[in-house]
């Protein structure tokens, strides 16, 4: 893409309704447009990043056995009656609105209910099970007070997938095999090392859930570390029972603000009996399906990539999600840039050019704020030094190569 062709700017102020850092450098290199509090447009560069995180996680989902598919947004106050969560003295995020026809519609904070509702349609024996159906769709919290930029919004997009088992053991079977392939996405987005498997309260479901928080500074939860041990603990459950079950102690655990980027629980047969899933095993009997629940936001992951791998100039993108490969900044308005342009798109490369008319400086100020991981300088002074300059956007120092040794190199 040509940078002159694309309608989005960025901007050298921070705006001035944003104190979180993510959304700062996310709004000013133009990746999303704050609408309201809590409420965030992707616009285009954003929007291929977004994607390439979708489809990271969609690989490791579809390698587990996950199926996908979109349920509605829009939900049936009937069968939430029955697991009592319509009630807003029981959960306060709902967004419900009156229909023309009369009666209540709730939009979807999570999907449990429906998804179960869907299953009791295609289950029935032993031999129907397990299934792990999953999908990627807008839902909506009325949270009291939105903050920490895209890190927590009243519309976002989650990746939700649902297990149904027949026992309970081959449910944690899934359950750690999900764990597993949770933390190859962070491994894969470059926050892996930054991650933990944390143990958190399993509320009214299971002893445990665990969560998955990346240390930050500007993280909302607190956890306690113990990194030679690989064992983090949510704040919430931070008893000595638990902390003896763990093998640790208190004096081994350091304290870290986080953020939590996905979450997994058990949930039992909570809601395949209270909506009648059901299925006869090897023997003809009728058995209630085990269920869990495994989320990981693509917006979440998105501001924390922002708020963790950002420096003082700006966004540094993991080269698998970044919105091109290529940064090419033409100086001096040689043919020479176009030339090599065409041959990097002809090759199926995405690039960035950089074809605008405006200083040296300004260019290269907007492309550390971009944070494409390879930026290439054509100018009359590279040319005259041999070719092209290159620079990684984690390193300091330039150099310069040949414009074969590029085509050379460079893969799709």
């Amino acid at each position: 893409m040509k940078q002159s062709h694309l309608f989005t700017k960025t901007q050298k102020e921070n705006p001035s309704d944003e104190i979180s850092k993510n959304a700062q450098l996310l709004i000013r290199a133009g990746f999303i447009n704050k609408e309201m509090a809590g409420v965030y447009d992707l616009l285009p560069l954003g929007l291929i990043v977004f994607n390439k995180i979708k489809e990271v996680i969609r690989k490791e989902m579809n390698a587990i056995g996950g199926q996908e598919l979109i349920l509605s947004t829009l939900q049936d106050p009937v069968i939430w009656k029955k697991t009592n969560r319509w009630n807003d003295d029981v959960v306060d995020i709902w967004f419900k609105t009156s229909l023309s026809a009369g009666g209540e519609i709730g939009l979807g904070w999570t999907h449990e209910e429906a998804i179960t509702r869907i299953m009791t349609k295609f289950v029935h024996s032993y031999k129907d099970l397990p299934a792990y159906p999953y999908q990627f769709q807008n839902k909506f919290r009325n949270e009291i007070r939105a903050k920490s930029g895209i890190m927590r919004t009243r519309e976002f997009v989650m990746k939700d997938m649902y297990s149904f088992s027949k026992d309970e053991k081959s449910h944690t079977e899934f359950y750690e095999k999900c764990a597993g392939a949770y933390m190859r996405i962070f491994n894969t987005l470059g926050i892996g090392d930054k991650t933990y498997k944390t143990f958190a309260s399993g509320g009214a479901f299971t002893k445990y859930s665990h969560e998955f928080q990346t240390i930050s500074d500007s993280g909302e939860d607190i956890i306690f570390v113990n990194e030679e041990k690989n064992i983090a603990v949510n704040e919430e459950v931070m008893e000595d029972s638990v902390l003896k079950e763990l093998g640790v102690s208190k004096e081994e655990m350091l304290e870290k603000k986080s953020i939590e980027v996905g979450n997994i629980f058990s949930l039992g047969t909570k809601f395949s009996d209270e909506l009648n899933l059901k299925y006869k095993d090897e023997e003809g009997n009728p058995k209630s399906v085990v269920m869990g629940s495994y989320g990981i936001g693509p917006g979440r992951l998105l501001g924390t990539i922002a708020e963790i791998l950002s420096d003082d100039k700006g966004l540094v993108w993991p080269s698998i999600i970044a919105p091109f490969s290529l940064h090419l900044i033409s100086i001096d308005k040689n043919a020479e840039a176009d030339m090599l342009y065409e041959k990097l798109i002809s090759m199926g490369i995405e690039v960035l050019y950089d074809d605008r008319d405006v200083s040296a400086g300004n260019k290269f100020a907007d492309s550390d704020l971009i944070g494409i991981p390879i930026r290439i300088v054509l100018s009359d002074r590279s040319i005259k030094d041999g070719g092209l300059e290159v620079k990684n956007r984690t390193e300091k120092d330039s150099k310069i190569i040949s414009e074969e040794e590029l085509l050379k190199n460079i893969s799709v």
